[in-house]
């Protein structure tokens, strides 16, 4: 059996990868800050980004690492997770002698002028340089962000919405099974990326979203300003990439 250490185990996409890969029969090494009590399959590990605590202790002896641990829009700390402690886990796989690291970054990373995205650039190059053979995979937005995006605009009791911006969302299920399919390919040096099955203008993902949620806000239309705005509508979040995730958007929601 492969023995992958998973990091941010415990988040959105962590979960996923975890049980994926568990399922596959990997000897799968669970990592998050705080200590886990779970039977079954998986060793949960404690290991910190930020000060390096568990860290060797982590890598040691596993073949690959899903790097997934993140934090976003945290200010400094945002930076400390993503870059510092970027370095220091490729720090400690070198000299462990790991074999591949596989980061995920974002759709458009390299496209979006936005703080975060320009933070996990910075992580990608991080892996690139790190002494340790790499595959990156960018993902478009995953399901559970969007809804969390749109929930939060609806809260004034209307939803704003820019209807020209194109979106993809994808589902963490299928992100993490190309994952998996990307650690049995073995190291590729390459960025690939990955987005849903469908592309949606960012309008027709709210309808279906108030609808499937049996919500009564009224939808106003409204061009996002400036640079950011331009790079939304210009497409920079979606990919043509093949192949794509097969849930959904209407799926998700349904589910």
């Amino acid at each position: 059996m492969t023995r992958v250490l998973v990091t941010g185990a415990s988040g959105r996409l962590g979960r996923a990868v975890v049980d994926v890969l568990a399922g596959q029969g990997y000897e799968v090494r669970a990592a998050s800050r705080a200590a886990r009590n779970a039977g079954g399959p998986v060793r949960w590990v404690v290991a910190d980004l930020v000060s390096g605590r568990g860290v060797a202790e982590a890598v040691d002896g596993v073949d690959a690492v899903v790097h997934l641990a993140s934090a976003p829009y945290k200010g400094r700390y945002t930076a400390q997770v993503e870059i510092d402690g970027t370095r220091g886990l490729l720090r400690a796989a070198r000299e462990a002698g790991v074999g591949h690291v596989l980061y995920v970054s974002i759709v458009g990373a390299d496209r979006v002028p936005w703080g975060y995205y320009r933070v996990k650039l910075r992580g990608e190059e991080v892996v690139r340089a790190g002494g340790v053979p790499w595959t990156i995979l960018r993902a478009t937005q995953f399901h559970g962000f969007v809804e969390q995006g749109l929930a939060a605009l609806a809260r004034p009791g209307f939803l704003v919405v820019d209807p020209a911006i194109p979106a993809q969302p994808v589902d963490v299920r299928d992100v993490a099974a190309r994952l998996e399919g990307l650690l049995r390919l073995g190291p590729s040096r390459t960025v690939e990326e990955f987005g849903g099955p469908e592309v949606l203008t960012l309008g027709e993902a709210a309808e279906t979203w108030l609808r499937a949620r049996g919500r009564r806000r009224p939808v106003l239309r409204v061009r996002l300003p400036g640079p950011l705005g331009r790079a939304f509508r210009a497409g920079h979040l979606v990919t043509a990439a093949r192949p794509t995730g097969t849930i959904t958007w209407r799926e998700y929601l349904a589910q």
